[in-house]
């Protein structure tokens, strides 16, 4: 399986066989730096198809994972970052009836997460070419960043057709919401809402590959 399909979906395999999927990134940060962190991996669009697929041993050549693979991967991110210094309240929902799942936790500052993601890499729950290193934020410059993701164009032009299409339908959410006032930042693709203390950004995951809207996005606060 190539591994730029593992950037997104590697704790949830049997997503791969469906292109009409939404990742939802959410962060939710405090004044003093602290705050919660969610991701929700939502397949609904596609239950039925996925309910199917499910019952097979096979597809396209690819090994279908069963409920208690998925629901061990889960449990196994869970575990990982519960032992990580920074982070806690860890709490995982599988809905295997719609199949979304989802994630959430504490943090004390946002790069604990990063140091979960990266103790999930050493782990092998997630690929080795995810990115880790997501967020940063400086108090006292009052900013904070969504850094930079590397592009995986050249991973997907080396893809199958049948492996491109997964992408085409998925789509990515990223909604960054603040007790302080954003006084700028420098991604115009994320929309600030209205009270000025959250910003989103929808794209399609292709677009995300192959770079045409970008994450990275530096958030001033007032």
């Amino acid at each position: 399986m190539k591994k730029v399909i593992k950037i997104f979906l590697a704790i949830v395999p049997l997503m791969l066989f469906t292109s009409c999927f939404d990742i939802l990134d959410k962060v939710n940060v405090r004044a003093d730096g602290s705050g919660e962190y969610t991701l929700i991996l939502n397949a609904s669009k596609s239950k039925t198809r996925l309910a199917s697929i499910a019952k097979m041993e096979t597809i396209n050549g690819k090994k279908v994972p069963k409920r208690t693979e998925i629901e061990a991967k889960i449990n196994e991110a869970a575990r990982i970052f519960k032992a990580t210094p920074g982070i806690s309240n860890v709490k995982t929902s599988m809905d295997f009836n719609n199949y979304i799942l989802k994630l959430s936790c504490n943090f004390s500052k946002i790069e604990n997460i990063n140091a979960g993601l990266e103790q999930m890499k050493a782990r092998n729950i997630i690929g080795k070419m995810i990115p880790a290193q997501i967020y940063n934020q400086n108090l006292s410059k009052k900013v904070f960043i969504r850094n930079k993701v590397n592009t995986f164009k050249s991973d997907y032009d080396k893809m199958s057709k049948a492996d491109k299409e997964i992408f085409h339908e998925a789509r990515y959410i990223s909604v960054l919401q603040f007790e302080n006032t954003v006084k700028s930042q420098s991604n115009g693709a994320y929309s600030l809402s209205p009270n000025k203390k959250a910003v989103k950004l929808e794209a399609n995951i292709i677009d995300l590959i192959l770079q045409k809207k970008q994450l990275q996005n530096n958030i001033l606060f007032q």
